[in-house]
């Protein structure tokens, strides 16, 4: 009985070392991809973070279909084809036309015509269910993949939003769990009990400061480090500044808000991701990333934001 009641614990020990593995080379592989980003000239740099992107849409495709069922293999076949392209069919329309997302939402539709004919053609085997399963799978890893491409192509302050992505989603993970593990004796309220038994209120809030704190920190490294509307203030390497207009509020105001605001749907995404796990009685998406799980568990939250960070970054900071 004592090493039945000990097990659960030795378990989420034993999971801790390599979580923290993964969580560091995660990191690194990050800031790698930031650096070559900032550095490269002609966009080239840009290039590291679509390979990712693409791996996030197919990978991510594969854990979802996996774990919902019900999906025949034409359907099956469509989806992840579709999601291999998605990406890179983003950033050459982009780069060619400028018009990448318009490419993506032409792929989308013609994408949903295939399914349509699968469920037409072969009825009993790709339902209408399962077609529905498809496309709410392609919406969510590849289309926002491709979203997030989209951020990484942006014609202005592309390299700043990437920051912005990466730290507040980083640091809103961090401060939950600081906060939760910190003060979930001291204030024990629940966020979400029915989805995820662990998330506690204390812990969103963490979460939301944290996630600020990651804004603030991408804006004073573009800034001090790029430059401010072409005038560099420290150090201003290869061209990248931060380009902002608005004479109403200050920059780092505005990056204080955006922080706040992905960082709520980064906690809402990484909730949905849960509700979607529970749904299929599942614990993780898949066992790819060892102490976090699937390619989905990792970037649940930066995919769920990610429209945010466009719609500030393609409309807000000009």
């Amino acid at each position: 009985m004592e090493e039945a009641t000990a097990t659960p614990a030795v378990k989420s020990k034993s999971l801790l070392k390599p979580r923290i593995l993964t969580s560091v080379i995660y990191v690194i592989c990050w800031i790698g991809l930031c650096a070559l980003k900032w550095t490269l000239p002609g966009g080239y740099g840009a290039i590291g973070f679509d390979a990712v992107f693409c791996a996030v849409a197919v990978i991510g495709s594969m854990e979802f279909l996996n774990a919902i069922g019900g999906i025949s293999a034409p359907q099956r076949i469509i989806t992840i084809a579709f999601a291999a392209i998605i990406v890179p069919l983003h950033v050459v329309v982009q780069m060619v036309m400028e018009s990448g997302l318009f490419a993506v939402a032409c792929a989308f539709a013609i994408y949903v015509l295939f399914l349509m004919a699968c469920s037409v053609f072969d009825p009993q085997n790709s339902t209408v269910k399962g077609t529905i399963k498809c496309v709410f799978c392609m919406l969510y890893c590849g289309v926002l993949s491709a979203i997030m491409s989209s951020i990484n192509h942006l014609g202005q302050n592309s390299m700043a939003a990437i920051l912005v992505l990466f730290m507040t989603t980083v640091l809103t993970d961090t401060g939950a769990f600081v906060f939760g593990t910190a003060l979930k004796k001291l204030i024990p309220l629940r966020l979400s009990p029915k989805l995820s038994p662990n998330k506690t209120v204390i812990g969103a809030v963490g979460g939301l400061l944290g996630g600020i704190c990651g804004s603030i920190f991408a804006y004073l490294l573009i800034y001090y480090f790029g430059g401010l509307n072409g005038q560099i203030i420290y150090a201003g390497y290869n061209g990248v500044f931060l380009t902002f207009s608005s004479t109403a509020i200050s920059p780092i105001a505005v990056f204080v808000l955006v922080g706040l605001a992905t960082s709520v749907f980064a906690q809402v995404g990484d909730l949905f991701e849960s509700a979607i796990k529970r749904e299929c009685g599942l614990k993780d998406m898949g066992n790819l990333l060892p102490g976090h799980g699937g390619i989905l568990d990792r970037f649940d939250s930066m995919l769920y934001c990610s429209l945010i960070v466009l719609l500030c970054f393609g409309t807000i900071i000009i």
